[in-house]
This record gives C-alpha cells, structure tokens and sequence, in this order.
C-alpha cells in the first residue's frame, strides 16, 4: 500500500473538516439541526482544533516510512479515530433526514474506509519503493 496517498488524502480529509468545524460551526450545527448555543459552537470549534491538528500530523507523517512497527503510534491514533468514529455513524446513519442522510452516508462510508487501510496498515509491514531513499 502507498502510504502516501493514505496520508495525504486522509489529512486533506480531516483538513477539510476542521477547517469547516473551526470557522463554520453554527451553519454545520444547523444543516445538522443540532442546535446553536454558545457551548456547543464552542465545542466544535475545538473538536475543529483537534481535526486540524490531526491533519498536520498525517501531512508531515506522509513521508515516512509507514506500517507495521514503523510509525505505530502514528497509525494506531489513526485506526482508532476511523474505527471509532466509524462505528458511531454505522449506528446513527438511518436517523437522518434525506439531505443529511447522503451526507452522513458518504462521511460514514469515508471513516470506514480509512479504518480499514489503517488496520491494513497496522498488519503488514512497509516495502520501501525504488523511488524512496
């Protein structure tokens, strides 16, 4: 598997996401009609720090050597972020209403994708290409 790409699409990913969450919160919380008090605008803006900062991690990880002992905290964090969060949707995807069931849909399709290339990852060990040094 092709680290790389891995890293780079699920940092845009989780980028994206907390640059939304951070900058956004009041028009993601009422698309998801969840409210627009003072606290919960606020816990998303930090749940949007937390997204961001983990979208760094795997933007500077992506040249790295990555894979079963190599980069294990890097890929554990990761596995349980998209596990976790995979699970939580697969539970709550069918009580959403048809806009934001396509929505929840796709993110719940997205996380366990990524918690199966991350389990992958944590498996097998990393065979380094031609191109690398």
């Amino acid at each position: 598997m092709n680290t790389k790409y891995l890293m780079t699409v699920t940092a845009l990913y989780l980028g994206i996401i907390g640059f939304g969450l951070t900058f956004l919160p009041k028009e993601i919380a009422e698309f998801f009609d969840a409210g627009t008090n003072r606290t919960f605008i606020l816990t998303l803006q930090i749940f949007g720090s937390l997204y961001l900062g983990f979208g760094m991690m795997n933007w500077m990880a992506k040249n790295n050597l990555i894979g079963g002992i190599y980069n294990r905290p890097l890929v554990f964090g990761n596995l349980l972020h998209f596990f976790v969060s995979a699970f939580a949707l697969i539970k709550v995807v069918g009580n959403y209403a048809d806009y934001q069931f396509k929505v929840i849909l796709t993110i719940t399709i997205l996380y366990s994708l990524f918690a199966v290339c991350f389990g992958y990852l944590l498996r097998t060990s990393p065979v380094k290409t031609r191109n690398e040094h």
